[in-house]
């Protein structure tokens, strides 16, 4: 199951920098996640300073 971002994100961009296959991107307001991309290795959870990243 593809995580998603929830609204709590900061935009701070370590998600994006932590995710092995690219599939997170900013969409202006805040970082969204392409789910036909991810893998959910959990890794974009785990840099997270705010936890906005979870599993859908």
């Amino acid at each position: 199951m593809a995580y998603v971002i929830s609204d709590s994100c900061i935009s701070c961009g370590a998600c994006a920098g932590a995710c092995p296959v690219g599939a997170i991107s900013d969409n202006g307001s805040k970082y969204e996640i392409d789910a036909s991309v991810c893998i959910s290795c959990g890794c974009c959870a785990g840099v997270c300073p705010v936890g906005a990243p979870s599993e859908e």
